[in-house]
């Protein structure tokens, strides 16, 4: 048995051309595409903010450094040119490594460049709750 878990994922990627007139995909530049661990022609999911949208299409390389990221065909009629999304990869794993896997998040800032670090408002509080103390341990 295998578990289908998140791989990586760009998150608030601010989407900066939609064409209809295209057979299809998602344009990312190639260094996020390398910070993000995505390939060319690799399936990925887009989650659009703005709408809920959620679609399936695959990832085609645009230059590096450009920002571009670029809705092609069909689904540049869910997700349009300054709508924010996330773009999510995902990968099969054995239940024992399922348990070690960390996916790789990049967050995205202005002109698609990655951020440092995540903000407050990015972190689940439950994840990012304090750990209790120990029995007998002073405060």
């Amino acid at each position: 048995m295998y578990l289908s878990l998140l791989k990586c994922k760009l998150h608030g990627a601010t989407v900066t051309d939609a064409n209809l007139n295209y057979e299809g995909s998602i344009g990312i530049p190639r260094d996020l595409m390398d910070a993000a661990g995505l390939l060319a022609h690799e399936r990925v999911d887009v989650l659009n903010f703005a709408n809920g949208a959620r679609l399936t299409t695959y990832v085609l390389e645009y230059p590096a450094g450009s920002g571009h990221i670029v809705m092609n065909g069909p689904a540049a009629h869910l997700i349009k040119k300054g709508d924010k999304v996330i773009v999510a990869a995902y990968m099969s794993l054995s239940p024992k490594d399922a348990k070690k896997h960390q996916p790789k998040v990049i967050i995205l800032g202005s002109g698609n460049k990655v951020k440092p670090t995540r903000s407050k408002e990015m972190i689940d509080p439950k994840r990012a709750a304090k750990k209790p103390a120990k029995k007998g341990a002073k405060k």
